[in-house]
């Protein structure tokens, strides 16, 4: 992780933000033309993430996917109202709106090969409005999805500062969901791991964290904020009321054929 610059004494240079040691001289003057791309690739970004692709999917089925199953519009409730097809292709459409802004922001801002410390901001910011547009979409009244899928985009578009991370971080959210048969539950475990994962990545790759600062302090925020989306789901879980995913288990059959008359009687009134 050698494209970063370590983020401490910065200093301003006619507008520009510089380490301290490079030279003013030279420098470029802040105009309108070369600020407006940093301001609209975090906008953009927000616009694209907000794109309701599973309300979208639904609505072609002629299903209203917020007044169906839990009225969430990811693509676990796309997958539970509509088919197991259609909520794949809306998770592989959330992930893209996470990953192509920011992996376009990141080829942008890479192309000296060297991001400073101002154009981490920026990248930042762009993946932030990504997650942001999928949580409070403005075609949907600023609300939304939980963001895990579009979370996820995220860290692979990061390359290769979050890639590696996020891909450890989707196996322990595949893991946990097969085995426990929630989706919310591997959502939680894979946010909590990320930062951990992250820190883990720098120390192997021997990259010092006060150079990354700017990317833990993400990396803990986003982890936060998807927790924070799943508290309705982490009350759930607790009190065992939590929809697991999958076939459900028949009912079981007694063996006392008078408790079954008075079950099959039960259930007809």
């Amino acid at each position: 992780m050698d494209g970063f610059r370590r983020p401490a004494l910065l200093r301003v240079c006619r507008g520009v933000w510089l380490m301290d040691g490079d030279p003013c001289e030279g420098a470029p003057i802040v105009t309108a033309e070369n600020w407006l791309p940093y301001i609209a690739m975090p906008l953009a970004s927000y616009v694209i993430g907000s794109t309701p692709f599973g309300v979208l999917i639904a609505r072609s089925k002629g299903v209203n996917l917020r007044s169906r199953g839990s009225g969430n519009v990811g693509a676990t409730n796309v997958g539970r109202v509509i088919g197991r097809t259609w909520g794949c292709v809306c998770f592989l459409l959330d992930v893209a709106k996470g990953l192509v802004p920011v992996l376009a922001a990141g080829m942008y801002l890479r192309g000296d090969g060297v991001v400073t410390t101002g154009e981490q901001l920026v990248w930042l910011a762009t993946a932030f409005g990504a997650i942001m547009g999928h949580v409070l979409s403005f075609w949907l009244k600023f609300r939304g999805g939980k963001g895990v899928a579009t979370s996820l985009g995220v860290l692979l578009g990061f390359w290769p500062y979050f890639t590696l991370a996020g891909l450890a971080a989707f196996a322990i959210w595949i893991v946990v969901t097969l085995i426990w048969r929630y989706v919310s539950l591997g959502s939680i475990a894979a946010a909590t791991a990320f930062p951990i994962l992250f820190v883990v990545a720098c120390l192997l790759n021997a990259q010092p964290l006060g150079e990354v600062i700017p990317l833990l302090v993400f990396a803990v925020a986003m982890a936060a904020l998807v927790i924070y989306l799943h508290r309705s789901n982490i009350g759930r879980l607790l009190g065992g009321r939590e929809n697991k995913i999958g076939p459900k288990k028949p009912p079981a059959v007694s063996s006392n054929p008078q408790s079954a008359i008075r079950n099959s009687q039960s259930n007809h009134r």
